[in-house]
């Protein structure tokens, strides 16, 4: 095995993303196979610090910024893995679409739900803050995605969640893309109410909800 997938390994777990990109950089540059430097270097790591979060070894903190150094990384390895290059196919577990809603621009709960997701496996697209329905569903078309994710942490933009359902049942959407919503002042209830795939209180329990609605 090439010792460049350890040191990638390495970077991820350290959540050093200046070093994430140099390495993915020199993967490009030297030729060495993409999807290994993926499946043996990055996913190691992101799994490697997924696992120290569950067991209480690792903080928030440090899945964040191992997410942040393994999208970092990958991004520089998009173009060469989108051509096909090297052996074997390299699968993401799923394709997430996050955001917060339109109105809203708090992003610390988004931000934590979607390294968790990452290091789940899942390939998260993150459009930010104060987001339209159509930009989700545009995001989530464009990369085919299959889920939508969308947090509220105010009560004045939780309509902005009925809104996004109600825009893909009108454009019959629904079939293809499921809405999970989250955010403090949501509840199960509430997605149910509005017609929502699934609804989740804790970042954790986001990643155990994508990974059934991926399964389903």
């Amino acid at each position: 095995m090439n010792p460049i997938f350890e040191e990638i390994k390495d970077a991820i777990v350290d959540g050093d993303e200046d070093l994430a990109i140099e390495l993915a950089e020199k993967v490009v540059a030297e030729k060495i196979d993409p999807v290994q430097a993926v499946q043996q270097g990055f996913i190691k790591g992101i799994e490697e610090v997924g696992a120290a979060w569950t067991s209480g070894e690792a903080f928030l903190p440090d899945v964040m910024m191992a997410a942040d150094a393994m999208k970092a990384g990958m991004d520089v390895l998009e173009e060469v893995l989108a051509a096909g290059e090297g052996e074997g196919a390299y699968e993401d577990k799923g394709k997430i679409v996050l955001g917060t809603v339109e109105g809203d621009i708090h992003d610390i709960g988004k931000n934590i739900v979607g390294a968790l997701l990452t290091s789940a496996g899942f390939k998260v697209y993150d459009i930010g803050i104060d987001q339209k329905a159509e930009d989700f569903v545009a995001k989530a078309d464009e990369v085919g995605a299959k889920i939508i994710a969308a947090s509220s942490l105010l009560t004045t933009t939780m309509q902005s969640q009925k809104v996004l359902v109600e825009y893909l049942d009108a454009n019959k959407l629904h079939d293809k893309f499921k809405v999970i919503i989250g955010g403090g002042p949501t509840s199960k209830k509430w997605g149910e109410d509005i017609g929502a795939d699934g609804w989740a209180e804790t970042a954790d329990e986001a990643v155990l909800l994508c990974q059934q609605l991926f399964n389903n």
